[in-house]
Formats: structure tokens, sequence, C-alpha cells
């Protein structure tokens, strides 16, 4: 009796890991195959707004909206008092080389300390493959900066798409999501990536405030770093589960009841 048990219990214990096992893949697959689609949602929507301003669709729409942000009285001021003016300029400084890379460095550092050596090597081939498409994409379409207002802040380059959004997207949302694969908590994870959009939003509205960006300049930012912020995630994810990437820290993962 003991030993027919022991045969029938057999298949039920295989078929128990099977179906585990297959409910771990299909989560697998669902994610990324979700993240394909917002990855071809967000490359969508930087051709579309790229084709527009070829055609100069966008002008009326961008001049509109760039006016919104002026003084009614005299477009030559932006909205608001002298101190909204210093905010903004302290805020656009976050979408800046020097304070990116500064923090860049300090996340790679950080990453290496904890001795996550793979995911530093990723955080490092993220950004400055950003900045390099970055600088690619402003020669390459080579748009003017607007010139119906006065500029708050010294520029150098193009103007579309925007520098300092499209680099505070890459690196705040890269950042947040090569973070997160890393920290097994969930609420971490939520942290951190709400931060990253929360930054990245302010950086784009202040380049529009302060008048050196078109609004479409901005958009296109966001979209194309979103883009690329997603594509380095995937890329971990697959990294990760093949091993050449350091897994989340299950030492510090929280109880199934939190969020």
């Amino acid at each position: 009796m003991l030993c027919c048990s022991a045969i029938h219990a057999a298949p039920v214990y295989n078929v128990t890991r099977f179906q585990t096992a297959l409910a771990g893949i299909t989560k697998l697959e669902a994610s990324m195959l979700a993240a394909i689609g917002l990855l071809g949602g967000l490359l969508w929507a930087f051709l579309s707004i790229a084709d527009a301003v070829s055609e100069g669709d966008t002008k009326t729409w961008d001049t509109r909206i760039l006016l919104l942000l002026r003084d009614p009285s005299n477009s030559a001021l932006p909205w608001g008092p002298q101190w909204v003016q210093e905010m903004a300029r302290d805020l656009t400084a976050l979408g800046s080389v020097t304070v990116l890379t500064l923090l860049t460095a300090a996340v790679i550092g950080y990453l290496v300390l904890v001795r996550k050596r793979h995911a530093a090597l990723g955080v490092f081939i993220a950004i400055t493959s950003g900045q390099i498409l970055s600088t690619l994409l402003k020669a390459g379409f080579d748009r003017a900066r607007p010139d119906i207002v006065p500029h708050g802040t010294v520029v150098y380059t193009a103007s579309f798409p925007s520098g300092h959004s499209m680099m505070a997207a890459i690196t705040y949302l890269t950042l947040g999501a090569l973070l997160a694969r890393v920290h097994g908590p969930r609420r971490t994870k939520v942290y951190l990536l709400t931060v990253a959009l929360v930054l990245t939003g302010l950086v784009g509205i202040s380049r529009v405030y302060l008048g050196v960006h078109w609004p479409t300049d901005v958009l296109a930012g966001w979209a194309v770093g979103a883009t690329w912020a997603l594509l380095c995630a995937m890329v971990v994810r697959v990294l990760q589960k093949y091993g050449q990437v350091e897994p989340p820290s299950r030492a510090v993962e929280d109880p199934p009841w939190t969020i």
C-alpha cells in the first residue's frame, strides 16, 4: 500500500512543480510583452512629434503654450514673481550635464560598494549611450530655439529634442528602473520610479517656462528618454534572468501583505 501511494504521489508532485514553473514563465512573458507594447507606444509618440515638427504643424500650438507661461502684460517676462523664476532655474539645473553626471557617479559608486558591479556597469552604459543619442538627435534635427521670448538661461545647442528633458528622463528613469530591479521591496520600486517621474516632469516644464524650448521639444525629449530608460530596464531584466546582472536583494524583501 505504501509503495502504491508513493507511485501515485510522484506524478502529483511533478505536476505541481511544472505548474509553478509555467506560472513564473507566463508572468515574465506577460510583463515583457507589456513593456514591449509601452516601448512601441513611446517610440511612436516621438516619431509622430518629430514628423509634425519637421512639417511645421506644431508652430501655432507651441507658440500658444509658450506664451501662456509669460506675463500677459509683457511677454518678455515669465509668469509669476522673481522667486518662481529662480525656482525654475534651480529645477532646470536638475537636468544639466553637471548634476546628472555627479548623480550617476554617486549611484555607480554605491552599486560598486554593495558589490553589484554588473548593475553599475549597466548604469554607466545606459547613461553614456543616452547622452550620445541626445547629441546625435539634436544635430540631426537642428531646430532653432524659441525666438519670440527672451531666454531665461544660457543655451548652446539646438532645440529638438530638449536635451535637459531627454537626459533627465534617461538618467532618472534609468536609475530608478535599474535600482528598482536590484532592490526587492515593491514599495521601494514604487518610490524610486515615482521620484524619477516627478523630477523628469519638473525639469521639462522648467525648460518651457524659461523660454529656452518649445513644448514639443520637451514632449519629444520625454518620449525618447522614457523609451531609452525602458529599453535599458528590459535589458537588465533579461540579463538578471540569465545571471549576468545581480538579482534583487532578497534580504530586504517586504512581506507579501505590503505594497
